[in-house]
């Protein structure tokens, strides 16, 4: 973290990851307690997640006895754990941003100044998902109408026309989401950084990718493609 604001400018993606894994190494304290406290429990949820709910979930779907209580308990399951990882996903982003920051800034650096700064952002970080989320529903609902209309408006006789302009739409829209993403994850930092929030925080993202939109689509697309 002793690159100058200028020269972090002109970093390329190998220089970028570099920089982001000497970062833990400044403060590594601190980072083990928030990974333990924060990132290790939402790490776990997820797994926990994976591993438990599918087989039960294909259980129930082949079981056409199941009672309706089952079903209704896996709902409540699904409802807390989404609470859940959206709560702990939101509070890690908080105090990694903060941390990462404040090691930038040349500011002291310790777990209790970082969980007692996240009070003051939570709430425009929750605002800017919210934001995020309406955008990815607005996104989903234009996907699913585009597909519909291409399925109706193509000549069915010809499947290889059909599944080239499937894929063409597909790919098309595979760009926009992770475009979104990209900008999600740049207007969370700004929301913990700035006094700013939601629909704000998205320009500001916005204005941010200028000139960067092909380096930050790499980075988020390798995101995506290892952690899903």
């Amino acid at each position: 973290m002793d690159l100058g604001a200028e020269e972090l400018q002109f970093l390329c993606i190998s220089d970028i990851l570099k920089e982001s894994i000497s970062i833990p190494k400044q403060s590594p304290k601190t980072f083990s307690l928030v990974t333990l406290t924060l990132i290790f429990p939402l790490s776990f949820a997820i797994l926990a997640h994976s591993l438990f709910t599918h087989p039960i979930l294909s259980e129930l779907q082949t079981d056409p006895t199941a009672p309706a209580s089952d079903w209704t308990k896996l709902l409540i399951f699904q409802f807390c754990y989404l609470i859940f990882l959206f709560a702990f996903s939101l509070l890690s982003t908080a105090a990694v941003v903060f941390t990462v920051a404040s090691l930038h800034t040349s500011k002291p650096v310790s777990f209790s100044s970082t969980i007692a700064a996240i009070p003051a952002v939570f709430k425009r970080l929750f605002i800017t998902f919210l934001w995020v989320s309406l955008s990815m529903l607005v996104y989903n609902i234009v996907l699913l109408g585009f597909l519909i209309l291409l399925i109706i408006a193509m000549d069915m006789q010809n499947i290889l026309l059909l599944l080239f302009s499937v894929m063409f739409v597909l790919l098309l829209f595979l760009g926009i989401h992770v475009y979104i993403n990209a900008l999600w994850h740049l207007a969370s930092v700004v929301s913990v950084l700035e006094p700013v929030y939601g629909f704000a925080a998205m320009k500001k993202s916005y204005e941010l990718l200028k000139g960067k939109i092909g380096m930050g689509f790499v980075l988020v697309f390798c995101y995506l493609a290892v952690c899903g």
